[in-house]
Formats: structure tokens, C-alpha cells, sequence
């Protein structure tokens, strides 16, 4: 029997069954019943969020023989042909790769010919990657378009939509799901299915799909059958050498991770996102995201650092990623940016700029009082004094300094006249 993968066989059928995006339901759901459906409505969102199959239910209730309250039957021929994709009534184009003026042409020539008492529905998914040639065409059936015919248009970036497609359409914003929804998903979908996963292999399927449903289920799939990596148990090891101080754990992590086949940037990328996880937990806003191990993982590791030594290792390790894609060992790289980063002065939360200037500016002190004894040559120019501090250098010398110069200086006794020979 063929194997049907986990988000193909759960997809929603209905839309009550979209989880995370109430608002997106509604709309659709309230136009169908009061029959209010827009010509063209423009879907927008991350991938894996629900754009097409929202279109795909609307299909469905506007072509099904029982509706009742704005959501379809299931059961009639025609959503039973929209769902196994057989139906005439739902012509769907992935303008992605069907992109150019002719595309759009020979579809738009099809919409005209339509069934009495049925509606078509055009679904272009990517909208945004169609030429300037397929945007004007496209664009004039949409303000002239036939009664039987309702445009929807998907897109990830609707910003690259033109604007005058997008004033034509009833734009719908999607959103990623976080991690209390994904969490309820997978749980469902396990206990549903009767699969064997643990707690971390729950954990593991939400935090991989970043707030995607479908990719969250993709995940689950992998750990299904035995793909659990060990991904976060690297993270967590870098996490603790930084916390620890410890540059031989955080070598040892990388190397076992890379030992499981992941390329240096992907560790340090992973890392990254532990790191920006922790530093939103200790700033008091966690991402919706997020998932309770991971919040859990964040919020140990801002309880043993301080925020500056996070801000800093977010600082150090962006810089080494756009190093690593130079890099001709880009291993190197990390494994450089890491001992660094637990090195006592930046777990002590001191800036190594800092400490460079002070010990030039020791030295050039040392220097001075060594020359201070010895006569000057001849014609050579006096001695400069040495440089201000920097001012993230100034500490409490410098204070010291400016309060003494604000001293008023004491006037010297006048100095008592001798008595003179008497006349």
C-alpha cells in the first residue's frame, strides 16, 4: 500500500479545521454563507500556513451540493472531486514556473467558458514570480472579471505584487503558528495515527517547523522514522561550553556535529537562533514560536549569562557566518569565533577593544617614565602626552582625573619681608 505522507493525509477539509488563522476563516467562511465572495482575493503568508488549502475549501463550498454555514459537505460529488483533485471547477497554476504571457493567455481564454449555476475557481500560486507581460494581462480580467469566476492569488511575498492587482483583490494575511498550536497539531496527529514518539521527538517536529504546519509535520515524519539527528543536543552543548566558559565542549559539539553530517554554517546558524531565543526570553518577549522545551532551554541559559554576553555572542557570531560563506575551511571559522567567545574577558562581559586600548595605552605610560630620566637630544621636540582614553575605556582613573581639575588651586602665602637696616 502506498505510504501517504502525514501533512498530505491531514490537511484540512473544512474550514473549521485550519488551525491559527481564526481571521482568514472568518472572512472566507462569513462571505460563502451570506454569499459576499469577492471576485479575487490575494492569500499571503509564509509557506506551509494554509494559502491554497483555504483556496481549495472555497472551491469547495461554493461548487457544494449541501453547504451548511459557509463550510462544505465533504460527502457530494463535488467536493469529493475537488478533494481528490478531478474537478473541472478548480484550475489551479503554479506561476512559478508558468510564469510568461502566453500561460496567462491561454488561461484567461478558458474562463469564459464556464457551467451554468457552478463556479470556477482559479487558483495562481507564487502570483509574485509572473512577468510584467502576464501582470497585464492577468490584470485585465480582473477588473472586468465573468459572474461565475473568483480569482485566488497565493503568493509568500506580496510585497512584489504590483500594486494595481492588489487593489483589485481582498487581501488576506496568514500567519505562522506558534508553538502551542504546532505542539496541539503534533500531539494530534500522533495520537491519531498511533505513532511511537517521545516527548523529544514532539519537541524536535515543532521546533523544525518554525512555525510552518506543513513543514511541522515533514518533521514529524523524519522522526517517524528515525531522522532525529540529534540537532538539538548540539545546540544545547554549545549553549552550555558558552555558559560554562568552556572551549573544549564547544569544539567537542561541533565536531560531533559535524560528525552527523551538518555543515559548519548550519551549526552556527543553529546556534544563532538558540542564541536569539535566549536573548528575547531574558528581554522579557519570547517568540509565539516557540515551543516549552526550547523555552525552557532559553530561559536556563539567560538565567547563567548576562545579556551583554549574549548580545555579544549574537555580534561575534553573525560576523563569523558572513566570514564562513568566504572561508575556504569555513570549520575554521566557527571553531575560531567560538573560542572566543569563551574566553574569560567575554564571559566577563569586558569588550577585547577595551582591553587592547588600556594595555597600548600602559605601555605608551611605561615608555614615558622610562624616557622621563634620560636627556633629551638635541633639537628633538618635547614629548607629547599620551592620548585620551577612548571613552568605553574612561573608568574611574579618568573620573578621578576631571574631579581633581575642577579642584581650585590654593594660593601660595605671601612670603614675609625681610627687615631692612634701620636709617
Amino acid at each position: 500500500m502506498k505510504y501517504t505522507s502525514l501533512y498530505r493525509r491531514y490537511r484540512p477539509r473544512r474550514f473549521g479545521e485550519i488551525r491559527g488563522q481564526e481571521h482568514v476563516v472568518a472572512a472566507l467562511r462569513n462571505a460563502a454563507r451570506d454569499g459576499r465572495v469577492h471576485h479575487a482575493y490575494l492569500l499571503s503568508g509564509p509557506r506551509g500556513t494554509g494559502k491554497t488549502t483555504a483556496a481549495r475549501i472555497l472551491a469547495k463550498v461554493l461548487n457544494c451540493a449541501d453547504p451548511a454555514d459557509g463550510e462544505p459537505c465533504c460527502e457530494c460529488e463535488s467536493c469529493i472531486a475537488i478533494q481528490a483533485g478531478t474537478s473541472f471547477d478548480l484550475h489551479e497554476l503554479d506561476a512559478a514556473s508558468n510564469n510568461k504571457v502566453d500561460d496567462i493567455r491561454d488561461l484567461l481564454g478558458k474562463v469564459a467558458l464556464g457551467t451554468p449555476g457552478r463556479t470556477k475557481v482559479y487558483l495562481l500560486d507564487e502570483v509574485h514570480m509572473l512577468t510584467p507581460g502576464a501582470e497585464n494581462a492577468l490584470l485585465k480580467t480582473l477588473e472586468e472579471p465573468p459572474d461565475h469566476v473568483v480569482f485566488v492569488l497565493a503568493t509568500t511575498e506580496p510585497h512584489k505584487v504590483v500594486e494595481t492587482i492588489r487593489s483589485r483583490s481582498q487581501h488576506l494575511e496568514l500567519n505562522l503558528l506558534s508553538g502551542e498550536e504546532l505542539e496541539s497539531l503534533v500531539r494530534h496527529v500522533v495520537d491519531d495515527a498511533g505513532l511511537d514518539v517521545d516527548d523529544d521527538g514532539v519537541a524536535h517536529a515543532v521546533r523544525s517547523g518554525r512555525g510552518s504546519a506543513r513543514d511541522t509535520l515533514s518533521a514529524l515524519d523524519r522522526v517517524v522514522a528515525g531522522g532525529m539527528q540529534g540537532d538539538d543536543t548540539v545546540a544545547t552543548d554549545l549553549l552550555d561550553a558558552l555558559a560554562n566558559v568552556d572551549a573544549g565542549q564547544a569544539l567537542g559539539a561541533v565536531a560531533a556535529g559535524i560528525s552527523r553530517g551538518r555543515e559548519p554554517r548550519v551549526l552556527g546558524e543553529m546556534l544563532l537562533a538558540a542564541l536569539r531565543e535566549a536573548f528575547l526570553v531574558a528581554m522579557g518577549v519570547p517568540p509565539a514560536e516557540l515551543a516549552e522545551a526550547d523555552r525552557s532551554r532559553a530561559q536556563a541559559f539567560a538565567d547563567r549569562v548576562s545579556p551583554a554576553v549574549i548580545t555579544g555572542a549574537l555580534e561575534a557570531l553573525g560576523t563569523a557566518l558572513v566570514a564562513m560563506r568566504r572561508s575556504p575551511d569555513p570549520r575554521v571559522d566557527l571553531e575560531v569565533a567560538l573560542v572566543r567567545l569563551t574566553s574569560p574577558a567575554v564571559a566577563a562581559g569586558v569588550d577585547a577593544g577595551q582591553i587592547d586600548a588600556l594595555t597600548k595605552r600602559v605601555e605608551r605610560l611605561e615608555q614615558a617614565l622610562a624616557d622621563t630620566g634620560r636627556p633629551a637630544a638635541a633639537g628633538s621636540p618635547p614629548p607629547q602626552p599620551p592620548p585620551p582614553l577612548p571613552p568605553a575605556a574612561a573608568g574611574p582613573a579618568a573620573k578621578a582625573r576631571e574631579t581633581l581639575a575642577r579642584v581650585p588651586a590654593v594660593p601660595p602665602s605671601p612670603r614675609r619681608s625681610e627687615p631692612g637696616p634701620t636709617p
